[in-house]
This record gives C-alpha cells, structure tokens and sequence, in this order.
C-alpha cells in the first residue's frame, strides 16, 4: 500500500488523474473514505486522466453515473444508500462491481464485499483507494494500485 497526502481538492483530483491514466476497461477501483473525504473530487481527477471531458457529479442519488468521451467509459458508482450485497444485485449494479464495459469506481466499496474478497469478474483485482481526514484541507489517500 502506497500512500500520499493532499493538501487541497486540486491535489485529490491530480491523484485521481494519475490513476485514471492507468486504469483499462474491465477495472473496478473500490473507494472508502468518511462523507466528505474527497472521494468525488478524486473521481472527477480520475475522469480526466480517462480523458473524460463531463462535469462529474456524486451520484449519491442516481447510484450510478455514466461518462464517455475518454478512451473508455467511466462508471460512478455511490453505494452509501445500498445495505447489502443483496440490495446492490437487486439494483442492478452487480456488472458494474464485476465485469465492467468501461472502469467503474465505487464508493463504498465494503458494501460489496463479494467483489472486494474475490476481484473483480473479469479476473482483475479491485483497486483499493482510501481517503481519510488528517486536517480541515488535508487528506490521507492510500491505494494498492500497480506502477506506483
């Protein structure tokens, strides 16, 4: 596990960037992290590194955002309001979490924890991201994803 500290939104989306730009259709990349940890800002990094040009929104509500226009299509997915591996199936997210047509991250990732123990369907490991609070402007992120 590798980590790196932000010190402002514009560095949260640089990290996200940089993983965007190894990512390849057919990953999934897990984020965890408290309400307001960064991790939609980190989403909107990893969009451009995707080459993705769409406002990027939280997807709270909707529970799954589509953008296109990079080099592949990006799933956002926000698990927050979904308890269970169950409710996330019954949704119909469960492709999105194991055999994406495009990357898809997730946040809160541990409410799929099928696809955190077993990787991802399309025999890639899930990318695992955490962000966590050190300061009002600082953030902690660690991650496990190659090239590092």
């Amino acid at each position: 596990m590798q980590t790196v500290i932000s010190k402002s939104v514009a560095e949260t989306e640089a990290a996200g960037e940089w993983i965007g730009r190894r990512a390849e259709t057919g990953q999934v990349i897990g984020l965890s992290g408290d309400l307001g940890a960064g991790k939609t800002a980190l989403v909107r990094g990893l969009a451009r590194g995707l080459g993705c040009t769409s406002r990027v929104h939280s997807p709270t509500f909707a529970l799954l955002n589509e953008y296109a226009g990079g080099r592949c299509r990006l799933f956002h997915l926000d698990l927050y309001r979904l308890q269970s591996p169950d409710e996330i199936r019954e949704a119909g997210l469960e492709e999105y979490l194991t055999r994406p047509d495009g990357v898809s991250v997730v946040e809160w990732i541990e409410r799929w924890t099928d696809s955190v123990t077993a990787g991802s369907g399309a025999g890639r490991p899930v990318w695992q991201v955490r962000l966590q609070w050190v300061e009002e402007t600082v953030r902690e992120i660690t991650h496990d994803i190659p090239g590092t």
